[in-house]
Formats: structure tokens, C-alpha cells, sequence
């Protein structure tokens, strides 16, 4: 479905949930749980902490629905509550991780494969190797076809940063694919 026509579909279901539409809900929870769930897991790495954050998001997304001026930005909206609930996850992880730390070694380091040739795996492999925020920023107008504000309101950052993002992930994506990294 074109990109206007979803936006277009997305803020009639808003408008009809918001109403009380229980069918209207389980349309636009099929449509972005996904979405939703894919962004999660790119900021997380983690399967389970991605499903959590989007269940928790969208119990926030029902709750404040209500709340929401502009149903056509109903994605941007929900991207930007998943994002700060997987922050709050990265967050829980981190105290965590500074506790272990803390009572036993240093942590182990993750080491990074080098890629054989420039295909889609390729690809995946230097996005992969993207700082969180620069993934993120990086899915979100690429993959979901966002523009640089919605991918603001979705990151909760300011434009400017998005914008920042993107360049530094495409300077260091053309680095890793051409061989300079």
C-alpha cells in the first residue's frame, strides 16, 4: 500500500479506535505490532526486551490515544513511545550491567565479522554495525520511508540531530562496504 494511502488508512483507524471501534484497534495493532516490534528489536537486540517494550508501548499508545491531535502522525507517535520505553529498557540493562561489573571482571568484548561481498547481507552487516541511534534513524527513513521530522518525533530528538545521524551511519556504511573500515 502506497505511503499516503497508509498514512491516509492509519488515521482513519486512529479516528475510529479513538471512538470506541474495538475492530478499528485490532487493525492498527496488526498493522504496526511488526513495525513496531522490529524497531524495538533494532534498538535492543533483544527479542524478549523488544516484545516487552512494545506491549508496554502500546498499553501507553491506548491509554493516550485520546491525547493524539494529528491521527495521521499516529506512526511517528508510537514510534517515538516505543523508543523511549526501549530506552528505559537500555537503561534498566546498563544499571544492571554497572552492578555486574561492579562484583565481578570487565565484560567480555563482541567481535564483528567482516563481510565477503557486497550483497544484501552485506548491507545488513554494516547497518548492524551502526551505533543504536544511527540504526535506528537509519530504519525509520529508509525502511519505513519516514521523513527526517517524522523520524524527530519518532527518536524524540531534534531534526537536526536525525539529520546528523543519517550522515555519520551513510559515511561510515560507505567506509565499511568499500573496505576502508
Amino acid at each position: 500500500m502506497g505511503t499516503e494511502k497508509g498514512r491516509l488508512l492509519d488515521a482513519y483507524l486512529v479516528a475510529s479506535a479513538r471512538l470506541g471501534d474495538r475492530h478499528a484497534l485490532g487493525i492498527l495493532v496488526r498493522r504496526w505490532n511488526g513495525k513496531l516490534t522490529a524497531h524495538a528489536w533494532r534498538l535492543l537486540r533483544d527479542e524478549e526486551g523488544a516484545k516487552d517494550a512494545v506491549q508496554e508501548g502500546w498499553a501507553e499508545v491506548l491509554r493516550g490515544l485520546s491525547r493524539l491531535r494529528d491521527d495521521g502522525a499516529f506512526a511517528a507517535w508510537a514510534y517515538r513511545i516505543v523508543s523511549r520505553r526501549c530506552a528505559r529498557h537500555i537503561g534498566r540493562l546498563r544499571a544492571e550491567r554497572r552492578l555486574a561489573q561492579d562484583m565481578a571482571a570487565g565484560p567480555a568484548e563482541e567481535g564483528i565479522s567482516e563481510p565477503s561481498s557486497l550483497d544484501v547481507e552485506v548491507v545488513r552487516k554494516a547497518i548492524a554495525a551502526l551505533p543504536r541511534e544511527q540504526q535506528a534513524a537509519v530504519a525509520l527513513f529508509y525502511l519505513e520511508d519516514m521523513s527526517v521530522a517524522e523520524v524527530a518525533v519518532a527518536l524524540d530528538v531534534p531534526a537536526g540531530t536525525v539529520k546528523t545521524r543519517l550522515m555519520h551511519a551513510r559515511r561510515r556504511m560507505r567506509g565499511a562496504l568499500e573496505g576502508d573500515e
